[in-house]
């Protein structure tokens, strides 16, 4: 990159640090304001998911690694918290903010690894009782948002685990890379590059190979296409077998 072209990334990076700033202090107000009048509970969630979702989008563009991360994480948050308590939302959403603007003030370096940053976010909480102790273990669920992620992701979460759930194979891998979690299980079935084609990947490249992957699928176990899979992935199948694979695949991967 020549440097006229670096000085104008660097301008638009610090650009999009200070808007991300500002908006986050706005938001911490905004807050206060809901505590005290929840009718303003949903006109901040829905300021929350569009600071989440600008921030995964231009922090991948600007090549700003860590408000990627926190972005997708807050984003994927706020999708669910229809049972959690709204005293517990916002004490966990200041607790976004409070890392976002470490970031965006210079309190934490942009060459942080995101993965140790993002285990000081709040886990997601809309499958998991409030009584549930939460352990630090992450596990990423790449998967199309559906009735049978749903059910993936509450079994995890009532187990302790914190999740986070990726609907794009393209979207998922370098968050992968970035965040090293404990445990990514992933849909056969996806769009774009398949979920074999992104475990198979996992497995090989030197980066991601020892983060522990599971499969998940409704295909037939004699598939050609399971075949493919390297012997050390524990495979998951959907439908009666599916609670004991999945208790299988944890404690083969040492996670329970």
């Amino acid at each position: 990159m020549t440097s006229g072209a670096q000085a104008v990334l660097s301008e638009m990076r610090q650009d999009f640090l200070d808007e991300v700033a500002d908006a986050s202090r706005e938001l911490v107000l905004g807050i206060e304001d809901a505590r005290h009048n929840p009718d303003e509970l949903g006109r901040v969630l829905r300021t929350g998911q569009r600071l989440g979702l600008s921030m995964r989008a231009q922090g991948e563009t600007l090549e700003l690694g860590p408000l990627c991360a926190i972005g997708t994480r807050l984003g994927d948050y706020l999708s669910e918290t229809g049972t959690v308590p709204t005293d517990l939302v916002l004490e966990d959403l200041e607790r976004f903010l409070s890392v976002i603007l470490d970031v965006t003030e210079g309190r934490v370096s942009l060459d942080t690894e995101p993965a140790p940053l993002v285990r000081r976010l709040p886990p997601k909480r809309g499958f998991a009782p409030s009584d549930i102790d939460v352990r630090d273990v992450e596990v990423m669920l790449v998967m199309e948002p559906g009735t049978q992620t749903h059910f993936v992701e509450r079994e995890l979460q009532q187990c302790g685990y914190r999740t986070v759930q990726i609907s794009s194979t393209f979207e998922a891998l370098p968050l992968i890379v970035r965040t090293k979690p404990d445990l990514v299980i992933i849909s056969a079935v996806m769009p774009g590059l398949s979920g074999i084609d992104l475990t198979i990947g996992l497995t090989a490249m030197p980066e991601t190979r020892n983060i522990p992957t599971a499969l998940i699928t409704s295909l037939d176990p004699d598939s050609e296409m399971l075949a493919l899979i390297p012997k050390k992935v524990p495979i998951i199948h959907k439908g009666a077998a599916f609670g004991d694979d999945l208790f299988a695949a944890l404690d083969n991967l040492f996670l329970i």
